[in-house]
Formats: C-alpha cells, structure tokens, sequence
C-alpha cells in the first residue's frame, strides 16, 4: 500500500459489479461493491490489480494488506480471526468463536461474531464469505460469487 488516500474502484465482469475501497495513509478504510463508483474514484491502484487477478482465479488471502478497523475490540478480534481462514477454506460461525477466543456455546458471543461479521468494513480483505453460516458485510450476491469462486 502506499501513502495515497482516496477512493479507489474497478469494474469486475465476474461479479457484475465494480469493486471499491478506501484508502487513507496506506491502509484500507473500507470495502464495497457499488454498481457505479463516485466520478472521483481512481482505477489505477496495486491492490485492484491484485482484487482483478484474485476475481480472475488467482489465489490470494490479502493478509498483507493493512485493513484500518475502527470497530469495537470485541468485533475486531472475531475480524482479525476470520483474516485467518485460508483461501479455499471455510469455517463456521462456533469455530470462528473459538478462533477468537470466545466460547461458542455463549450466546452473547455467537452474537459478537455475527454482529463483527455483518459489520465486516473491507469484506473480500476480510474474509467473512469463507464463514459459512454466518452474515456478510458484502451483498449476498457478491458473496455467493466470492464462495463459488473459492469452490466452498
């Protein structure tokens, strides 16, 4: 990432969609899949080629990238633990817990997990199509594309 700020956005074929992100001193503020990105969004970004070359095929997890989470702490540790799902793999809502830290057989914090992920700022960066029963900040039809697209 390089110290640029701004919006960034490029049209995706595979997801019918253009792919957006925010950036403010090198690190990602947010994720979104608009259908038409701002007149003043730039195209010309490291990251969307790697975004393009991912929604393309290529394996890619993203975990070097610095995702800026201005979310609670509780929400940005199940956020923090979803980045450490695998490409091509996929758990569900009690073993993200668990990978948390938290007990999955408390209700308040299988709670604090679907929150974190419906919540989710930077889906795609954060991985949350990967947990499989659990809500998405992505649009339902992007993620069903990202999940195919990873065959989970």
């Amino acid at each position: 990432m390089s110290d640029e700020a701004g919006i960034f956005a490029r049209e995706s074929a595979y997801l019918d969609r253009y792919v957006q992100f925010g950036e403010a001193q090198g690190r990602v503020i947010s994720v979104s899949f608009p259908r038409e990105p701002p007149d003043d969004a730039g195209d010309d970004h490291p990251l969307l080629d790697r975004i393009e070359a991912y929604l393309e095929g290529a394996t890619a997890d993203f975990d070097d990238v610095t995702v800026a989470l201005t979310v609670p702490t509780d929400q940005r540790t199940v956020l923090e633990a979803v980045r450490e799902i695998p490409y091509g793999e996929n758990a569900n809502c009690g073993q993200l817990a668990r990978m948390a830290g938290l007990d999955s057989d408390d209700s308040d914090d299988v709670r604090l997990v679907r929150t974190a992920l419906a919540e989710n700022p930077a889906p795609l960066l954060i991985p949350d199509h990967r947990v499989r029963d659990g809500p998405s900040g992505a649009p339902a039809e992007v993620e069903q594309r990202l999940r195919s697209l990873e065959q989970l």
